[in-house]
């Protein structure tokens, strides 16, 4: 009834902000990070995920655009190159520092010079395998940017954009956000100069941040303190393995954190 009475986004915060536990929330503002800050829980996920696995394609994003028109690569590359410049989570690497675990966004030159984007002359039979091949690529999150393109030349007026990216940097609701970047900032390298934006208000490294001390204040008054406790009495007693039909034995993992 209470929610009925106020159907908006604004009238569900005021709703749970009124509600028994409420939380008081840091503003999410740009924050002085240094060079090195701590990963969000999404990033610590995928980071644990992508340990286990090995180098694998599962996380694997891809958005693929045929371009039709005559198209200027060395634009579109200078344009790619924006993108990543203007989205700081594009360009950010996961390191390891004093045995704790970081994300490093790395300088627009330098993620410049990192920033994979090959081209080549396909035949149009040959495009749906290549877009294949590429995507099926992995990546090493300690090393490589988590985007990289392959521009597939089908003709003089007609070609295929291959955007790749690691979910540790996007999910589906970024690639509108990425392609709509990318247009406008290949307009302006069309035009003779760069993209012409508004700097962001925040960036993913200080959501992280915000995350961080949302969770983990140490003043018990962090989100996670009473979640942590609920779960830990709900699951106080339960086996580790539930009893359940499989249709294929069971994985054994044997996992060690390489920054321990």
């Amino acid at each position: 009834r209470d929610f009925f009475r106020d159907p908006t986004v604004a009238g569900v915060d005021r709703l749970v902000a009124q509600g028994r536990g409420a939380v008081s929330r840091p503003e999410l503002v740009p924050a002085d990070r240094g060079e090195l800050s701590p990963l969000s829980y999404a990033q610590r996920r995928l980071w644990f995920v992508n340990r286990i696995e090995g180098a694998s394609a599962t996380y694997n994003v891809s958005v693929a655009l045929r371009l039709r028109g005559p198209l200027d690569s060395g634009a579109l590359r200078a344009a790619l190159g924006d993108t990543v410049d203007r989205h700081e989570v594009l360009r950010t690497i996961l390191t390891e520092h004093e045995g704790e675990l970081h994300q490093q966004v790395l300088g627009t030159g330098e993620a410049r010079a990192r920033l994979g984007f090959e081209t080549s002359e396909r035949a149009e039979s040959d495009v749906p395998g290549a877009i294949e091949e590429f995507i099926g690529r992995t990546f090493d999150l300690a090393g490589d940017l988590p985007v990289r393109a392959a521009l597939l030349r089908v003709g003089d007026q007609e070609s295929v954009l291959v955007l790749l990216m690691h979910h540790i940097a996007t999910d589906g609701w970024s690639e509108g956000v990425l392609v709509r970047d990318l247009c406008q900032a290949y307009t302006a390298r069309l035009a003779g100069g760069a993209p012409e934006w508004e700097p962001l208000p925040v960036q993913y490294a200080d959501y992280a941040l915000w995350q961080n001390e949302l969770l983990d204040r140490r003043d018990g008054e962090g989100v996670a303190v009473g979640r942590l406790d609920f779960w830990r009495e709900a699951l106080d007693g339960a086996p580790e393995v539930l009893a359940l039909p499989l249709d294929r034995a069971r994985r054994s993992w044997r996992f060690r954190p390489p920054w321990r």
